[in-house]
C-alpha cells in the first residue's frame, strides 16, 4: 500500500525512510543539519531541520518519522528566523577568525551563516580562548570552534568504539574532550581522524605539516623526495572540480605539480604496496604451514595496528609483521636513494602522501627509525597536497600529465587496490593463488560496502576462511567471536577507516557516501587498464630483491621490510584528584579505565572524595589504567590491588588501613 504526505503543497510518496528528514532531502530540499550523518545514530542536537507538522506543530526532521497524510511545511518565516537564531548563537560562543581557519572554504557554520544571510550577530560574543591541543603528530584540537554538535563523540564511539572524546560541564560550560580534560596524546585515541572528518568546523582537523616541506625545498643542501599513496588519485581532484574514471590522469598531474615545486624524485606507493603484498603472502604461507598464530592479520592501518597493541594485546604476534607500503617507502629510499642522487644520507629528505591522519602517527613509531633517525621525515595528507599546489599558484587543471620516477613508482594493479578495503586480499589472493599454479585474477568477491564480509576459497586442497574489516567496531565484535571461538579464519583484513583508505580522514572532507564508492571505483578502473595485476610480476620489485633483498622472507628483507608491535597502555596519566597534607594519609587508587567505569569505579571515587569522612585522611588518585578490565572495578589501597570492588567494601578497607 502506498504512502503519502504533503511537503510545502506538493504531495508525496515515501516507503521505508527513517525520518522526515530523509524523504526531504530526496524531494532535493537541502534542509541544514550538523548533527545529522547517515553513518551515525539519529542525535537530535543543532534543531536547525525544524519543520512545521499540521496539528503538531514545531518539530526536529530528523527526530521524527514519517507518517501518512502529514502536511509539512519547510521554510515559513517562523523557521527561517529559527534557524537564524539558532546559528547567530552559535556565531556569538565562535572563535570567528574565519580567514585564519584552516577550514574556511568547508566550514559548515561558514556556509550557513552565507546561506541564511546572516550579515550580523545580534548576541554578544562570548567565546572563550582556550589553547589548543597540538600534543599529537596527527590531529590538532581547537575548542573554540567546536559548536559542540557531537558528532566526533559519537563517531568514535559507535563507528570506531574507542569513545577517545566525550562531553564535560554542564550549560555555558560545556565542551567535548578526552576523559578528565586531558590531551588527545593522553587518550585512548588511534589517530584515524575521523572525528576531523565529521566535525562541521575547524574543531578538530588533520595537523598541518607542509610548511616545514616548503622549508626543506627552499633548503638547497637537501634533495627532497615525495611518494604518494595510491588513494590520493582518487580524491585531489575534488578540490579543483575534476573527477575521472581511473585516475590515471589526475595521478599524471600531481607528479607534474610536484615537480614543479622542486622534489628531486616523485615515486609511487603503489610500488611498496606491491613488495607488501610479495612479505605478506610468503608470510602467510608460513603461517599457515607451520599454524602458527593463526588467523593472520594484515598490518598496514596503523590506526588499527594501535588498536590491537591498546585493546588486544593477546593478539599482537597475530598481526603481519610486514610494514605497511609507507613503512616499505622510507626504509628502502633511505637505504638506496642517497646513492640514487648521490648525496649523503643527511641530505636526503623523505616525504609521503597519505589519505590517512594515522600515517602522521606511524611515520614517528620508534620502530620505523634507524640510530634514532625515522625513515619518513614528513607526512602530509590529501588536503595538505591541495594546499600547496594552490599556494604555488599551479593550474592543476591545466598540468600536462607526468610518469612516476623509476624504481620506485612503477606498479601493479594490486598495489593500487590496495587504498580500498578488500584490497589488501584481493592482491594476496593475486599472489597465492599463482604460487600454487592457479591464473585466475578475479576475486571479486572479497569486494563490498558491508563493514565485515566473510569469503571462503580453496588453495592447494586446503579451504581458506577469509575475512575483511573496515571500521574498528566492527574489528572488535570480530576479534571477540575468534576469541570465543564463535568464528575461525584464516587471514583477516582491517582498515579502521570505512571503505578503507579513499575514505581517510586527509581526504577531502565527503558527506555523500556517494563520493567514497566512487573514489573506490576509480583504484579499480585503474586496476583494469594496469598491463600487470600481480603484484610478484613487478619487475622493479624482483629487481629490488636481486640488488638489495635476496627474497622474500629473508634475512635482509626482514631487517628492511618487517617490524615490531608492542603492548602499549591506553593512557600515559595518573590524575591527582585530591592529596592530603598528612603523611600518614591512606593512598586509594581509582582505576577508571572504559571496562571499570561502565562497572562503577566512578561510584567508588565520588565516596571517597566527597564529604568530610576522609578529608585530610586519604590521597586519591585516578588511574587509567590498571589493566585488570575483566575483574573491574578495580581499586589499589596503600599498594595492595582489590577487584570487583563495590564502594561500600572500599570504603571500609580505607577504614581499616586508617585504624592501622
Amino acid at each position: 500500500m502506498e504512502k503519502h504526505l504533503t511537503i510545502n503543497g506538493k504531495k508525496v510518496e515515501f516507503t521505508d525512510e527513517r525520518n522526515l528528514l530523509e524523504i526531504i532531502r530526496k524531494e532535493h530540499i537541502e534542509l541544514p543539519t550538523f548533527c545529522y550523518h547517515s553513518e551515525l545514530s539519529i542525535h537530535g542536537a543543532c534543531r536547525l531541520c525544524m519543520v512545521e507538522v499540521a496539528g503538531r506543530g514545531i518539530m526536529s526532521a530528523c527526530s521524527t518519522p514519517p507518517e501518512p497524510n502529514a502536511d509539512i511545511k519547510t521554510n515559513t518565516e517562523r523557521l527561517i528566523e529559527m534557524r537564524k537564531i539558532t546559528v547567530e548563537l552559535l556565531l556569538a560562543s565562535h572563535d570567528r577568525e574565519c580567514t585564519m581557519c584552516a577550514k574556511s572554504e568547508s566550514c559548515k557554520l561558514q556556509s550557513l551563516a552565507r546561506r541564511l544571510g546572516i550579515e550580523e550577530v545580534r548576541f554578544k560574543n562570548i567565546a572563550r580562548k582556550e589553547p589548543k591541543d597540538v600534543s599529537t603528530y596527527a590531529l590538532v584540537r581547537d575548542n573554540g570552534k567546536c559548536i559542540l554538535c557531537g558528532d566526533c563523540v559519537r563517531f568514535c564511539d559507535e563507528i570506531q568504539s574507542i569513545g577517545a572524546l566525550g562531553f564535560v560541564g554542564r550549560g555555558s560550560r560545556s565542551k567535548i574532550c578526552p576523559a578528565f580534560e586531558m590531551d588527545l596524546e593522553s587518550s585512548e585515541c588511534v589517530y584515524c581522524g575521523q572525528c576531523s572528518r565529521v566535525c562541521p568546523t575547524g574543531a578538530i582537523l588533520p595537523k598541518a605539516e607542509f610548511r616545514e616541506i616548503w622549508k626543506a625545498l627552499s633548503n638547497e643542501k637537501k634533495k627532497v623526495i615525495i611518494a604518494v599513496a595510491p588513494a590520493v588519485r582518487a580524491a585531489l581532484g575534488e578540490v579543483f572540480g575534476v573527477t575521472e574514471e581511473n585516475g590515471t590522469e589526475i595521478a599524471g598531474k600531481i607528479v607534474t605539480a610536484l615537480r614543479s615545486m622542486g622534489f628531486a624524485k616523485v615515486f609511487d606507493i603503489s610500488f611498496t604496496a606491491d613488495m607488501t603484498i610479495v612479505e605478506e603472502a610468503n608470510e602467510f604461507l608460513e603461517r599457515l604451514k607451520k599454524d602458527d598464530h593463526m588467523p593472520m592479520f594484515t598490518s598496514c592501518c596503523p590506526a588499527w595496528v594501535r588498536f590491537v597493541e591498546q585493546y588486544y594485546p593477546d593478539f599482537i604476534k597475530h598481526l603481519s609483521t610486514c610494514r605497511s607500503p609507507q613503512g616499505m617507502y622510507g626504509s628502502i629510499a633511505r637505504r638506496i636513494m642517497p646513492e640514487v642522487l648521490g648525496i649523503s644520507k643527511e641530505e636526503l629528505v623523505v616525504v609521503s602522501v597519505m589519505p590517512c591522519t594515522a600515517k602522521k602517527y606511524e611515520a614517528r613509531r620508534a620502530e620505523l627509525a634507524k640510530d634514532g633517525v625515522v625513515d619518513i621525515d614528513y607526512v602530509i595528507t590529501t588536503q595538505e597536497l591541495a594546499l600547496m599546489i594552490e599556494e604555488a599558484g599551479l593550474h592543476f587543471t591545466d598540468l600536462e600529465a607526468s610518469a612516476f620516477d623509476t624504481p620506485l613508482g612503477f606498479k601493479t594493479g594490486g598495489g593500487v587496490i590496495f587504498g580500498n578495503s578488500g584490497g589488501v586480499t584481493e592482491s594476496v589472493l593475486r599472489n597465492i593463488m599463482n604460487s600454487n599454479g592457479d591464473e585466475s585474477e578475479e576475486f571479486n568477491f572479497v569486494r563490498g560496502e558491508n563493514g565485515v564480509r566473510e569469503a571462503k576459497l580453496k588453495v592447494g586442497g586446503k579451504e581458506l576462511k577469509l575475512a575483511i574489516v573496515y571500521g574498528l567496531k566492527n574489528a572488535r565484535r570480530v576479534l571477540r567471536d575468534i576469541r570465543a571461538d564463535k568464528k575461525r579464519y584464516d587471514f583477516v583484513e582491517v582498515m579502521a577507516c570505512p571503505g578503507g583508505c579513499v575514505g581517510g580522514a586527509g581526504q577531502p572532507v565527503y558527506l555523500d557516501l556517494a563520493v567514497r564508492k566512487r573514489r573506490s571505483k576509480v583504484l579499480y578502473e585503474n586496476d583494469k587498464i594496469m598491463e600487470l595485476h600481480k603484484p610478484q610480476d613487478n619487475p622493479y620489485v624482483q629487481k629490488m630483491y636481486k640488488d638489495y633483498l635476496e627474497k622474500p622472507g629473508s634475512k635482509k628483507a626482514r631487517e628492511y621490510l618487517h617490524t615490531s608491535y608492542k603492548y602499549r597502555k591506553r593512557f600515559k596519566e595518573t590524575l591527582e584528584i585530591f592529596k592530603s597534607p598528612s603523611d600518614k594519609a591512606v593512598n586509594v587508587e581509582v582505576c577508571v579505565g572504559n571496562n571499570c567505569l561502565r562497572k562503577g569505579s566512578k561510584k567508588i571515587l565520588k565516596r571517597i572524595v566527597e564529604g568530610d569522612k576522609f578529608k585530610g585522611a586519604v590521597n586519591a588518585q585516578a588511574l587509567i589504567c590498571l589493566e585488570r578490565c575483566s575483574k573491574g572495578p578495580v581499586v589499589k589501597i596503600n599498594g595492595e590491588t582489590f577487584e570487583r570492588c563495590a564502594p561500600d567494601g572500599v570504603e571500609n578497607a580505607v577504614k581499616e588501613e586508617l585504624k592501622k
